[in-house]
């Protein structure tokens, strides 16, 4: 089953919706970077929000880039969304302890631990746009919500879910977003506010069977929803061997030369995916050339 995501507005138009399910996408990832249980939940999560808040951004060959730096034992990730909400990222330590805060709940706030959350969008403008916030409590969801609040002033409630199977595989993941625009009344506020406690966590939603488009059905309730747009999504990396010889151009003469006078073949790997591209000493040869 393919991911996908959805966005809509509420019936009187003063509420903005998105929700996604991103199972395959974040098994992929899970499986790209090997990462153990806690370290694929918080992964997981933050490729899921990347993905909702890339499409959202809606400016063409833009992106936008999720990265975490923490404290704790995963010490942080990074997440890139293109406009459509395709994603790729990595984690600094996939390999982390298994912590839980009961039995069966990964206890994904003390595996990212204290520390910020940047945001940088590339609107395809002379400098991106750059937010950063310190964690509220390193659970992702929080963080997405305080980041909206606090650096683009828009009243958000941001849910994320990854359950991760008794054999360490992605059983569902996903999320929404919900953003309240300019005149939204108190009644609306109310009735999202209950609307989000009634629907409970991502993971049971997903899990039971419900879409992303039950999910803001339940979120929203009397409030209903018009679908505008629904979008496949997936993990998506860019790399190609011409994007690698231009980093190794990038290197510079020097230690391009000491790569060359080794005398064997280097390998690069990408750090999105699990793609290798190896370099001959003839193609370093030649690459020095251009320089």
């Amino acid at each position: 089953m393919n991911d996908y995501l959805v966005r809509g507005m509420s019936m009187d138009g003063m509420v903005k919706v998105v929700a996604i399910r991103s199972t395959e996408l974040v098994r992929r990832g899970a499986q790209i970077h090997k990462t153990t249980p806690n370290a694929t939940a918080a992964f997981g999560r933050a490729l899921t929000a990347a993905s909702m808040m890339g499409n959202m951004q809606k400016v063409e060959n833009g992106s936008m880039t999720f990265q975490i730096k923490s404290d704790g034992p995963l010490g942080g990730l990074v997440c890139v969304s293109d406009p459509i909400g395709n994603v790729r990222g990595y984690v600094y330590e996939p390999n982390v302890p298994l912590v839980e805060k009961h039995p069966g709940k990964l206890d994904v706030g003390a595996t990212v631990g204290n520390g910020t959350l940047t945001i940088i969008r590339d609107l395809q403008m002379k400098e991106p746009y750059v937010g950063s916030i310190e964690l509220v409590s390193g659970e992702i969801a929080d963080d997405v919500t305080a980041y909206f609040a606090q650096s683009e002033q828009t009243p958000t409630a941001c849910a994320l879910g990854v359950l991760v199977d008794k054999d360490q595989s992605v059983k569902v993941a996903g999320g929404y977003l919900i953003q309240l625009l300019p005149g939204a009344t108190e009644e609306a506020i109310q009735r999202v506010e209950e609307g989000i406690r009634r629907a409970g966590a991502v993971t049971q939603m997903l899990d039971a069977g419900l879409t992303p488009e039950d999910m803001l059905g339940q979120v929203c309730g009397e409030l209903g929803v018009v679908f505008m747009e629904t979008t496949e999504v997936s993990y998506k990396c860019y790399c190609s061997r011409e994007r690698v010889t231009s980093a190794l151009i990038s290197l510079g003469k020097d230690e391009l030369g000491q790569i060359a006078a080794e005398n064997k073949a280097f390998p690069v790997e990408c750090q999105f995916c699990d793609t290798v591209y190896t370099f001959t000493p003839e193609d370093i040869e030649s690459i020095l050339k251009k320089v």
